[in-house]
């Protein structure tokens, strides 16, 4: 049982499969000056998370605190934070890939990494929608400058991102084709997608043509494939920071632009989803909820590739 100066948190002693993450008492930790102590009340789980627990990524070796999506209630402020008090209700996601550790029931994040949770939705969905609309919204607004009229194609449409870059893309006036298996399809119609395009039957290099802007949740061959879909000057953003150096040396030789992000903690970003989630136009679509300490269920549901929409920890 946690004490006023522990906490539970999710943690793991090596690298490996689900079956590594165990529940732990660890020291609540403090704020410093600028930092919020929050207590976590839903936290998104996402591929980079079980990515991490596998591989240890960014983070090399073990024991850490996963965790980025957080939604909760600030619990503490350090010195000089003026923007939140306690008992106020936040969102955001933790600096990344460093600012880690949202899957416990207290996390520290710098000040500007949050933004006021909207009223109208409960912890769940804000605990799922900082880390994937984020990285939606800066692929969307801020690498591609997407414009009404203009066609952009989203890859893997129904997964965690792509769901909500659907979403942002419409708000934007943009023609939206998603790629997704069949049975996803009317999914995507719902959120608003105007084009599907079933992945596992067809080529999208020979179904879509004459794109602004494709956004590239896969990486690999699909970021070189996607090149040749773009009219001149479009662009592909792949949200995979990594990969072959053809994908920018093809671009420029096609006249077209190659970029490779990485999401980054924003309070103004955050505030646009919020925006955005109050209004009712970004919603996250729940997959599936999970005690925290069934942190190990979670990753292996996400970890087989089926789950339409966001799976999320919750803390009572």
């Amino acid at each position: 049982m946690s004490t006023q100066n522990t906490m539970r948190a999710i943690s793991q002693d090596v690298l490996g499969g689900p079956e590594v993450l165990e529940t732990v008492e660890i020291e609540r930790p403090v704020p410093r000056p600028n930092e919020v102590l929050v207590r976590v009340r839903a936290a998104g789980v996402n591929p980079t998370d079980w990515k991490h627990r596998a591989t240890g990524g960014f983070l090399g070796e073990p024991p850490f605190v996963l965790g980025w999506d957080v939604s909760g209630v600030v619990e503490a402020v350090g010195v000089g934070v003026a923007a939140f008090v306690p008992g106020d209700e936040v969102f955001g996601m933790l600096p990344y890939p460093f600012g880690h550790g949202s899957h416990a029931e207290y996390v520290i994040a710098p000040v500007r990494a949050l933004a006021r949770k909207p009223a109208g939705i409960d912890h769940v969905q804000a605990g799922a929608l900082p880390l994937v609309s984020l990285t939606a919204w800066q692929a969307l607004t801020e690498h591609a400058d997407v414009q009404p009229g203009q066609r952009v194609l989203i890859h893997a449409a129904a997964g965690g991102v792509g769901h909500v870059a659907v979403q942002i893309a419409k708000e934007r006036g943009a023609y939206v084709i998603g790629t997704a298996s069949a049975g996803k399809h009317d999914f995507l119609r719902e959120l608003g997608a105007d084009e599907t395009v079933d992945y596992r039957e067809t080529d999208f290099t020979e179904a879509v043509k004459d794109v602004d802007v494709v956004l590239d949740t896969i990486g690999g061959d699909t970021s070189l494939r996607s090149l040749r879909v773009l009219r001149p000057g479009g662009v592909v953003v792949s949200i995979l920071p990594v990969g072959a150096d053809e994908f920018p040396q093809e671009a420029q030789r096609l006249g077209v632009r190659a970029v490779r992000m990485l999401v980054d903690a924003d309070r103004a970003g955050m505030e646009a989803i919020g925006r955005l989630a109050e209004a009712g136009t970004l919603r996250a679509t729940i997959a599936g909820t999970f005690p925290l300490t069934s942190a190990a269920e979670a990753h292996a549901q996400g970890e087989t590739g089926r789950t339409t929409g966001k799976l999320v920890l919750v803390n009572d």
